[in-house]
């Protein structure tokens, strides 16, 4: 087991299954899952959000697949509709405070696609002001903005 975390004042690595029982023991564990979108054009779907650029994703609910949640986020976030899950492609980890308790948030994250043109719709309520379909030179050009775990899946699977 080795994973990556990122904490509010940098990363950590886990290298055991052990180690990360210990990290975890005084967490709440929020299972959470987006997606990757791509449209026919090899643009990929990002949100701003709360300052950073960000990918559509959420809590995973009771009972709910990560599939399905990662889906259902898509659609919530976004507006989208016309989503296709094609692949799972990683896990990332960071963690935050929250009303002084400790979260770690695995995210898991899908590849999907869009054909079409719908309407994007920033959801509001989750503090989403703009979305907007990035190509590679633009996503390079955005890095600075987005957080440390949106930043590893744009580099490594975009």
């Amino acid at each position: 087991m080795y994973i990556s975390i990122h904490e509010p004042n940098g990363l950590i690595h886990i290298e055991s299954e052990a180690s990360f029982k210990a990290y975890t023991k005084d967490k709440i564990i929020i299972e959470a899952a987006g997606g990757l979108v791509f449209n026919e054009k090899n643009e990929i779907l990002m949100i701003f959000r709360k300052g950073y650029w960000d990918l559509p994703k959420g809590k995973l609910d009771e009972g709910e697949t990560l599939e399905a949640c990662a889906v259902r986020e898509v659609q919530e976030e976004t507006g989208l509709n016309n989503i296709k899950l094609c692949e799972f492609l990683t896990t990332t980890y960071h963690t935050y405070i929250l009303t002084e308790q400790s979260i770690l948030k695995p995210s898991h994250w899908y590849k999907m696609e869009h054909w079409g043109n719908e309407t994007l719709i920033p959801q509001i309520e989750e503090d989403i002001t703009e979305i907007k379909w990035v190509s590679n030179v633009e996503a390079q050009e955005l890095k600075d903005k987005m957080y440390p775990t949106i930043r590893i899946i744009v580099e490594q699977y975009f």
